[in-house]
């Protein structure tokens, strides 16, 4: 059986090296055209999956546009059975209906919850105790087709998006070999996703961008600030505006604790001892901002930070 795989970020990398591991004929790769990078733009990266392909000898395609006449003719070279997709774009149906045996995706979520771009920093923001890892057969609409395998796998209370990240990937490496096996078998049973839907709601999972990220303390309750910065550790990272030294700059928080107390100052309120604290006010207690990094300055502990800079409130 003849394999395309489609991907771009280390979280399909592993998918891939599993695939080569397991004996599977993966005949060609699709990856996000090399990105410009430098103070000048004037140096190409290549993406996590272009630089295992080359590794492994695999031919890879790098189209602007995925309707593009060349890169189809190219495409079609390469006689996929089936196509694999894992953190890549969305594909027009030139492309994902191309091979007889269709194409599947790898998904961070328990479909049909957390269809779109950012499913594992979502279900970490809205507090969720267990997320999974979904993959099914493209159609039409984004993330809604007929799902082959799921899985599913504890959030920790402590578990960041980075922690999530990696469980799912190492994760759903393996679901994705378990996918092609029944496929190659002839024993894929695709459900659609109608039969998995329940009385709860289902939540989106949007493309994230920075505005989404900043802390909005007045809105939050502890749990949910924590929540939240956790979901956003340590890409795209939660920020919030303060003044240091009295300049106003934009300050990332990584890491926080829950201090649960019911008698508290004004929410949102910053507070600081100056030397080794710094925590917010909220309605169920206080969040202690362990982990921090102005603009411009390295990641540290809270308390490295204060060493050298004023922290202060302001008015958001």
């Amino acid at each position: 059986m003849r394999i395309v795989f489609m991907g771009t970020p280390d979280f399909a990398v592993q998918s891939l090296k599993r695939l080569i591991e397991e004996g599977c004929n993966v005949v060609g790769v699709v990856t996000m055209p090399d990105k410009a990078i430098g103070r000048h733009h004037d140096v190409l990266q290549s993406s996590p999956v272009k630089k295992f392909a080359l590794e492994k000898g695999i031919p890879v395609l790098q189209p602007e546009k995925l309707r593009d006449e060349t890169f189809l003719t190219e495409l079609k070279a390469l006689k996929p059975d089936l196509q694999i997709v894992v953190a890549f774009r969305m594909l027009p149906e030139v492309v994902w209906a191309l091979p007889p045996l269709g194409t599947f995706n790898l998904h961070a979520a328990l479909l049909p919850q957390y269809r779109g771009a950012a499913p594992i920093n979502w279900a970490i923001i809205n507090g969720d105790k267990e997320t999974g890892i979904t993959t099914f057969f493209l159609d039409e609409q984004i993330d809604t087709g007929r799902i082959i395998l799921q899985e599913r796998t504890p959030i920790a209370l402590e578990d960041c998006a980075e922690d999530v990240h990696d469980k799912l990937m190492m994760q759903g490496a393996e679901l994705v070999v378990k996918t092609v096996r029944l496929i190659e078998n002839g024993q894929a049973k695709a459900t659609d996703q109608s039969q998995f839907m329940t009385d709860e709601p289902l939540r989106p999972a949007p493309k994230i961008f920075k505005d989404t990220c900043q802390i909005r303390w007045k809105e939050l309750t502890l749990e949910s600030a924590y929540n939240f910065i956790r979901g956003l550790s340590p890409y795209p990272a939660a920020w919030t505006p303060v003044l240091a030294n009295g300049k106003q700059t934009e300050m990332k928080v990584f890491r926080t604790t829950m201090l649960p107390n019911t008698s508290i100052e004004g929410t949102g309120e910053l507070i600081t001892d100056g030397k080794n604290s710094l925590k917010v006010a909220l309605k169920g207690g206080y969040l202690s901002l362990d982990e921090v990094q102005l603009a411009g300055k390295k990641r540290m502990p809270v308390a490295d930070l204060l060493r050298g800079t004023q922290i202060e409130n302001l008015n958001y």
